[in-house]
């Protein structure tokens, strides 16, 4: 591999997550196609705890173009895909001069955060939390008091 030009964007999570496994980092360290170091097997299991791991090219490009209508910079998409809001609270943080830019805006912002949560899938952990809080509801037993 040959760098054409260094430092020419940043890497979504996904993208570096998919680097590390073309690499053959992964769970098992005997497994791996070309040396990986030690570190590149540390960034691979934080990553796993991420929404990277469940993230797909094709959830990204879909919410890239949903970005294309609402104008942000392009650090501010980097950290969405990397940190997957679901509320605007925690969408607030993100962007840069958030009040002056769609303070008026707040229900096309809303609509931006439920697009979020529709494209871009949860980090595992949120997903077994969403997943147990279902299976608990449905599968409650009956209690006689």
């Amino acid at each position: 591999m040959k760098i054409l030009e260094a430092n020419a964007a940043a890497l979504t999570n996904f993208e570096v997550l998919d680097f590390l496994r073309s690499r053959g980092a992964g769970r098992d360290p005997t497994r791996v196609i070309v040396p990986v170091a030690p570190s590149e097997f540390k960034v691979y299991e934080f990553l796993e705890q991420t929404a990277a791991c469940n993230q797909t090219r094709q959830s990204i490009d879909e919410y890239l173009g949903k970005c294309k209508s609402i104008k942000l910079a392009k650090a501010e998409i980097l950290n969405i895909i990397n940190i997957r809001p679901s509320s605007l609270v925690e969408l607030y943080p993100i962007i840069e001069e958030y009040d002056n830019r769609f303070g008026e805006a707040a229900e096309t912002m809303e609509d931006f955060v439920e697009s979020v949560v529709q494209l871009l899938p949860p980090p595992p952990n949120q997903m077994e939390s969403e997943q147990g809080t279902a299976k608990d509801q449905t599968e409650a037993p009956d209690c006689k008091v």
